[in-house]
């Protein structure tokens, strides 16, 4: 149900993404930070973002990694790689293309090899996501890291609880990632992260009516008035106050001096 428009759901989106989705910049330093711990990642590493949108966390890992090779940023999305900026800041390249596409080796990259990958929260809008992470892994260079973040199955959201249920219905397990990467040769570790977010009440009923997430694409705009109605119904206090919280599917391909 959720990918039944997911481009379109991003192309409208793509001009506010950033202020309807990145929850603050001190949001997108400690993901990055998380991204470059697990990773464990270097000046010298062939780089992919997969699924990067508007290319917030790439910008900001390119800022601590300094690359001496330009960070791929890839997604189907051209309105939302327009918002890297045109042209793109020294460190990042974007490249227009699904993750299957890169996969399955149809669109050309400037590397043959890939020292690190990374998919945030996009690994969900993957059709068969089993043939795409071992497509992926195929593209890694000995010792090469694919890294997976996603949202569990359950989240503490203060959104309508229709939304809440059709996200775990949506959302696949972090456990079945760890199995794909498993079978796609690479050797899979999992880790959860925490961080707390607290958002002014009615800006964050803004990003639901803008259906910042890409589940609430799936509700009319009926229901999501009636679920915004819930959420203030709930949450009378100004202030939220709710974890975000990830796992981390990490999976290392054998081989490299790592």
């Amino acid at each position: 149900m959720e990918r039944r428009d997911v481009q379109g759901h991003y192309e409208r989106l793509a001009a506010d993404y950033d202020e309807h989705w990145a929850y603050g910049p001190h949001h997108i330093t400690w993901m990055s930070a998380r991204i470059v711990e697990s990773l464990q990642l270097s000046s010298a590493d062939r780089i992919a973002d997969i699924g990067c949108g508007t290319g917030m966390f790439a910008r900001e890992v390119a800022r601590i990694v300094n690359p001496q090779h330009a960070i791929l940023c890839v997604d189907p999305s051209l309105a939302m790689l327009h918002q890297i900026g045109t042209p793109p800041p020294a460190g990042l390249t974007p490249i227009v293309a699904p993750a299957e596409d890169i996969a399955a080796g149809s669109t050309q990259l400037p590397y043959e090899q890939l020292d690190a990958i990374w998919l945030k929260e996009s690994v969900h809008h993957v059709a068969e996501p089993a043939t795409t992470l071992h497509g992926l892994a195929s593209r890694l260079a000995p010792g090469g890291r694919l890294l997976v973040i996603m949202l569990p199955t359950s989240i503490e959201y203060p959104l309508f609880q229709a939304a809440r249920a059709r996200f775990t219905a949506l959302q696949p397990d972090p456990e079945r990632i760890v199995d794909h990467l498993r079978a796609a040769g690479l050797q899979p570790q999992l880790c959860y992260a925490e961080y707390e977010l607290r958002l002014d009440r009615d800006n964050y009923i803004g990003m639901v009516r803008a259906r910042y997430m890409s589940v609430l694409s799936t509700f009319s705009d009926s229901e999501i008035e009636k679920g915004i109605d819930e959420m203030r119904a709930a949450h009378p206090e100004p202030v939220l106050t709710f974890p975000d919280r990830f796992a981390f599917v990490l999976g290392v391909k054998p081989g490299g001096g790592r």
